[in-house]
């Protein structure tokens, strides 16, 4: 039987800490959740359906009780600090590397926020700055933060969006993405997924500017450098 040491004193929050705690050695049928935390059948399967409900747990392919990935996505956002410490470097190296201005986005609901930048210092450019919101139905990062969701949200993320599950794919097997002209008008970008310890995709880093100069296949010059940008990104927030 899993157990806690102590009680919060808010009954419904410690039973349902003694479900995910059950969870954490494996999935479990909700007989064996039973028998794992002491709680009473009927309590065990309302807790469980209520942390499915939110994304806390799931179910695999027999039905049993798993960790969910809200928690996945929590832990993530937990090492955010760590993330934003590393991105600054990273992302100056980038622009200098390339020319172009350089963002890291982090998807927030149905938009995806610019959490760092490093501009472009001269001539044109395209410029986002930290803080910005953009749509999640166009141009290279939202493609990135799409690619990898689960099938659900990859499904409705489509509805509406200037690119489609053919390209989704394209992006999960090269592991970069462009677009053209996709956002915004004479605009093109080139992005990369930043992955959690998880291996969950919790950023795309990324550089933009001008058509005329990132020219309509941008991915042929800077994939190369967003990806090696991505994996020190990754790396930093794996070794925490």
């Amino acid at each position: 039987m899993t157990s806690t040491n102590s009680s919060s004193g808010v009954g419904v929050i410690d039973k349902a800490a003694l479900v995910l705690s059950a969870l954490e050695a494996g999935p479990a049928s909700l007989a064996e959740l039973v028998s794992l935390t002491g709680l009473a059948r009927p309590t065990a399967h309302r807790l469980a359906v209520a942390l499915e409900f939110h994304r806390f747990v799931n179910r695999d392919l027999q039905g049993r009780f798993v960790l969910g990935p809200r928690l996945a996505e929590l832990s993530s956002a937990a090492g955010e600090d760590r993330l934003l410490a590393a991105a600054g470097p990273v992302l100056a190296h980038l622009r200098d590397r390339t020319g172009e201005s350089a963002q890291l986005f982090r998807r927030q609901g149905d938009l995806r926020l610019c959490v760092a930048a490093a501009e472009r210092p001269v001539g044109l450019r395209d410029s986002v700055p930290v803080g910005a919101t953009l749509s999640m139905r166009a141009g290279s990062a939202a493609q990135v933060l799409l690619a990898w969701e689960e099938p659900d949200r990859l499904h409705t993320g489509l509805r509406g969006a200037r690119f489609s599950a053919t390209m989704l794919s394209g992006v999960r097997r090269r592991g970069w993405a462009q677009s053209i002209a996709e956002r915004e008008r004479g605009v093109a970008s080139v992005s990369a997924p930043v992955r959690g310890p998880s291996n969950r995709v919790v950023a795309a880093v990324s550089i933009s500017g001008p058509v005329d100069r990132l020219t309509r296949q941008p991915g042929r010059l800077h994939a190369e450098s967003i990806i090696e940008a991505a994996r020190v990104l990754t790396d930093a927030l794996i070794r925490g």
